[in-house]
């Protein structure tokens, strides 16, 4: 099958789908789109269960497009994408490296196919020249001659030149085939994936374990010291932040007056704080495991100091989480709050990850490499989740005080929960929240109805105003 048919009605496709359209149904149709085309023009490799698995995280991620239309789920339906693309590029090679070779696949595969195939094409031909008097002749003579008659006619015959000026380009839209020919070359590009050479084979040869022979050989003496200072350092390690969540221990027994300026001081100047020392302990203990320190005979005692060190930082980022719980608990949910606790919650699995770098003796590359995939997970889990809908359904009923104007400020996402809460409370908010809340209800409302089907919502389909 010529590859250009499919090709050419699929870019027809892609122009009537996102040309001048917002996002919406077509991000869905979009995703079948491209499975199929991958599908058609790489079959044996839909055969593996992990392609199959990253064709339907891509569809899944576009499915929530098409039900929330909210960033974070586009963000995610586009690293799915790639995800998909460097899956079929490579199957064995790590997240990260998927993720790259995709990206790399939607800009440059098409590029790198006809680059190829025209540095064969020369070296066939190097030898034979190209007579360009002979195609100057061929091309330029008659252009321009027909040039010199038609201004002749058009001056000889008023009905000539009248006819002439009476041409029309202008339906002709030039911006739609642009695009249209952009989409054709996106599409080209996906359906043959690439690698980026270096990086790929790279990944495929390196494995997780460290390898004692791979590690330039050290004298006892040298372990010895760098043993010695890593066990003092960690020990006055240990006992600073055993000290700190002592005194952090005192100021939440001790904690009465729950104002926001506290709170806020106590979660977002901890969590800066926090976001150092994770940073710092990682950093510390990938020097100290970095080598031959890892097969020393006598590194039990640096280990045991290592596993209470990660203890004491993952105790440390339960109580951060707790002060963030009390600030939700009064102030209400918002993005940097849920943010907040996404972070400590990766923090917690990003110690948990360098513990098992050190027990199991693994090298650096298996962090990046868990590490990586278990924040792909969390990303595309996280777009399943209509977090503006969360905020204000928590906040309407749990929070003791209710931010109206950051409610009022989120996407069209809750615009809907607002109006139900507004419906059916007992306790009004003020006058300027009510009206506020009525004109995004109407606005929202109006932009159901002026969607064209390509930019249809999950909301148009189950909601008739």
């Amino acid at each position: 099958m010529n590859k250009n048919i499919p090709l050419i009605a699929s870019s027809l496709i892609f122009s009537l789908l996102f040309f001048k359209q917002n996002i919406g149904l077509n991000c869905l149709l979009f995703s079948m789109l491209t499975i199929a085309l991958l599908l058609i023009f790489n079959t044996k490799q839909f055969k593996t269960k992990k392609v199959l698995t990253a064709a339907l995280v891509f569809l899944a991620t576009a499915t929530f497009v098409f039900i929330y239309n909210a960033t974070l789920s586009i963000i995610s339906s586009i690293v799915a994408f790639f995800y998909l693309l460097g899956t079929l590029s490579e199957v064995n090679s790590s997240v990260y490296i998927q993720l790259l070779n995709g990206f790399f696949s939607s800009i440059a595969s098409g590029f790198s196919m006809y680059y190829n195939r025209f540095l064969e094409e020369t070296e066939a031909v190097k030898k034979k020249s190209i007579d360009y008097v002979y195609w100057l002749k061929m091309i330029g003579i008659p252009t321009i001659v027909l040039l010199i008659f038609v201004i002749l006619y058009r001056s000889a015959n008023p009905y000539f030149d009248a006819l002439l000026n009476k041409i029309d380009f202008s339906f002709i839209n030039f911006q739609w085939i642009l695009f249209t020919i952009l989409g054709y070359f996106l599409l080209l590009n996906i359906t043959s994936p690439i690698t980026i050479e270096s990086a790929t084979a790279f990944d495929l040869k390196t494995d997780n374990n460290l390898n004692k022979e791979d590690i330039k050989p050290q004298s006892n003496e040298n372990l010895g010291q760098e043993n010695q200072l890593g066990i003092i350092l960690l020990v006055l390690l240990n006992m600073l932040i055993i000290f700190f969540l002592v005194t952090d221990t005192i100021y939440l027994t001790n904690l009465t007056d729950l104002n926001a300026s506290d709170l806020s001081k106590a979660v977002h100047e901890g969590v800066y704080a926090l976001i150092t020392s994770i940073v710092f302990a990682i950093a510390i203990i990938l020097y100290f495991f970095r080598g031959n320190l890892n097969f020393y005979k006598k590194n039990k005692n640096l280990k045991t100091l290592t596993t209470l060190w990660i203890s004491l930082n993952i105790v440390l980022i339960l109580f951060t989480a707790y002060k963030n719980n009390l600030y939700v608990n009064f102030h209400g949910l918002t993005y940097k709050r849920i943010g907040v606790f996404i972070y400590l919650l990766l923090s917690i699995i990003g110690l948990l990850t360098t513990f098992i770098k050190v027990y199991a003796t693994y090298n650096f590359w298996f962090l990046c490499r868990r590490n990586i995939s278990i924040g792909f997970v969390a990303l595309i889990f996280s777009s399943t989740i209509n977090w503006d809908k969360l905020i204000t359904k928590y906040n309407t009923q749990h929070a003791e005080h209710i931010d109206f104007d950051y409610l009022i400020d989120l996407s069209d996402n809750n615009t809907l929960t607002l109006k139900e809460y507004l419906d059916v409370i007992t306790n009004e908010p003020p006058i300027s929240a009510q009206n506020q809340i009525t004109h995004k209800y109407n606005q929202y409302c109006k932009n159901l109805e002026d969607n064209n089907w390509q930019e249809l919502v999950f909301d148009n389909l189950i909601f008739k105003p």
